[in-house]
């Protein structure tokens, strides 16, 4: 993997296609990851020499990204799209308590635990949903299963299975209600043609703010790091 010397160096993944004319710079807003497209027989000398000429705008593009936070006590993280700030509590089970995200037990484990309710609690809710825009056409869902996904907040199946990003617990209740009806959905297209489009504007209407929001605020939800200590 060719390397931009700098401070910091950046690694570089090249990405040829053939319906490339030209070279193309792209950040992901998701990891950071820096992606070259170039033509097929192109040189990859002359597509390093054009990211050299881009050194600029590529380091603005990786300073304005957001940055990943750790979570543990203290942190305030969105639950359902509302501000929630964790704190030491007694006793044995997580409760969510006004704007607090009571967490009791080891301080140092107390992100990786949060991650663990909210899993459960995006379990609840996304299964909920499916089922509720599945009975609306007439479908049924197989399983419903969930992940920590940077390139999909959800996927489904030939079978029937629905998989999710359990992130999606973070945002508004309507983003996860319309990633929700996005992919129930595809029970009866599976393509994103204009009769999919239609569907998804039967079960959820004015799916496009949705959408939006996603596309714009969704890279902050990912930023957010919920781990234990040694990770």
């Amino acid at each position: 993997m060719p390397i931009l010397p700098g401070p910091p160096p950046l690694e570089i993944t090249l990405r040829r296609s053939a319906r490339a004319r030209r070279f193309s710079l792209r950040v992901s807003r998701v990891d950071g990851k820096v992606t070259l497209s170039l033509p097929l027989h192109a040189r990859e000398s002359e597509g390093m020499a054009f990211v050299q000429a881009q050194e600029g705008w590529l380091r603005n593009a990786l300073a304005r990204l957001p940055r990943a936070d750790a979570v543990g006590l203290g942190s305030e993280i969105p639950v359902e799209g509302r501000p929630v700030r964790l704190v030491a509590g007694q006793g044995r089970r997580i409760a969510l308590e006004g704007d607090s995200l009571v967490i009791p037990g080891d301080p140092a484990l107390a992100g990786a635990r949060a991650q663990a309710w909210l899993k459960a609690l995006a379990r609840d809710r996304l299964v909920a949903a499916s089922d509720h825009y599945a009975g609306q056409i007439g479908r049924r869902v197989a399983r419903v299963t969930l992940r920590d996904t940077r390139s999909r907040w959800g996927s489904c199946s030939h079978e029937g299975a629905l998989m999710y990003s359990w992130r999606l617990i973070l945002a508004p209740p309507p983003v996860l209600r319309y990633v929700a009806a996005h992919e129930v959905a595809h029970l009866l297209e599976m393509n994103h043609s204009d009769r999919f489009w239609a569907v998804v504007g039967r079960l959820y209407p004015g799916w496009q703010d949705q959408r939006a929001w996603l596309h714009a605020e969704g890279g902050a939800l990912h930023a957010l790091r919920f781990v234990a200590p040694g990770d």
